[in-house]
């Protein structure tokens, strides 16, 4: 067999499994894996992680196996003739209470209701395809659906939260100048109001407004300098100094963009405001760039779970701004999939 046609059967076989490593990791999720090891403080030898966990040994074993084979645990020798199981940076990631872990957004994408939807992706292709695939699985568009069932809109917002707390640091550590002279920030579709608590922690002289839907800042927890504020956001948008959009504008079609970006236009003064997006911009070329991929599987995540979304590059960028009605614009790269668009009415 030569060389190419090896990779291809290696490749097809990663495809026909390609979601076993997320079942196994939700697992290592659900039995606290990463949390035991970690309160252990060293390496944690098999007989003591199964007893800790009150597993059955031999399945364990194979779970665990799987695992370091794919390096989310490693092996490290405790003595002579014994191995135990330790951490790294990707299982990391899996402690529950860990300050980048990235569980709920895992257990979000795992959950039968988001896994659903791939099965009918192929209906969204063709041009007959009217209904997104969540609908079809569902039987009612992401939105509704989250509104309808509080177990689903709370597994949303912790995932958005979670995936807050590795981005934001980023926007800070990357581009701290966005924020000079902001002296109001209102994040359009803020959930439970994370990302703006660790901003205005960072930025203290920032007020802030955490705009969402009714049912959602309803739940939200009440932060120091951080008003809860409910409403629709295709009506009108709180006033303030900037406005901040955290992966909401991909859920939407160029129409409906244009709709929401003219609000937050209408919401910001035309001296000093500005609205600041923190999205994906995906590029052309994505072979120079490690985290293009994962662009190019959010771009795919828009079409499986919401009606009209999708990822944009530059380009689109570009044209939706135009559209409504900003002058300029320009984009900061962070080490994040997402980047920093500023733009000015």
């Amino acid at each position: 067999m030569g060389d190419m046609e090896a990779g291809a059967e290696v490749d097809i076989w990663n495809y026909v499994f390609g979601y076993v490593k997320m079942a196994v990791v939700k697992c290592a999720i659900e039995l606290g894996i990463a949390d035991v090891i970690e309160n252990h403080g060293s390496p944690m030898p098999l007989s003591e992680l199964t007893t800790t966990l009150r597993c059955e040994l031999s399945r364990l074993h194979r779970i665990m196996r799987f695992l370091v084979h794919y390096q989310v645990f490693k092996e490290e020798p405790i003595g002579q003739d014994s191995m135990g199981f330790s951490l790294t940076p990707l299982s990391r990631r899996l402690i529950k209470h860990g300050e980048k872990n990235m569980v709920p957004l895992i257990l979000l994408e795992s959950s039968p209701t988001m896994l659903a939807p791939w099965h009918s992706l192929s209906t969204r292709v063709l041009e007959s395809g009217d209904i997104s695939p969540f609908e079809a699985a569902n039987g009612d568009d992401i939105w509704s659906y989250t509104e309808a069932n509080s177990g689903h809109s709370d597994l949303i917002n912790e995932a958005m939260a979670c995936s807050a707390r590795v981005t934001v640091p980023a926007i800070i550590e990357g581009c701290p100048e966005v924020f000079d002279g902001v002296e109001s920030l209102v994040d359009v579709g803020g959930g439970n109001g994370t990302a703006l608590s660790l901003l205005v922690k960072a930025f203290p002289w920032i007020r802030g407004i955490n705009f969402d839907l009714s049912h959602v800042v309803a739940v939200a927890p009440k932060l120091n300098g951080i008003e809860n504020v409910g409403g629709d956001m295709f009506m009108s948008i709180p006033n303030a100094d900037a406005a901040f959009f955290m992966w909401v504008l991909h859920d939407w079609n160029d129409e409906e963009c244009i709709k929401i970006l003219k609000k937050s236009r209408e919401a910001i003064p035309k001296s000093k405001g500005k609205v600041i997006i923190v999205e994906a911009v995906v590029e052309e070329d994505n072979k120079s760039d490690e985290l293009g991929f994962v662009r190019l599987m959010l771009d795919m995540v828009m079409m499986a779970h919401t009606d009209k979304g999708k990822e944009r590059t530059l380009k689109e960028w570009s044209y939706v701004l135009r559209e409504s009605g900003f002058t300029r614009f320009n984009v900061k790269s962070i080490r994040a999939v997402q980047s920093v668009v500023e733009a000015y009415p």
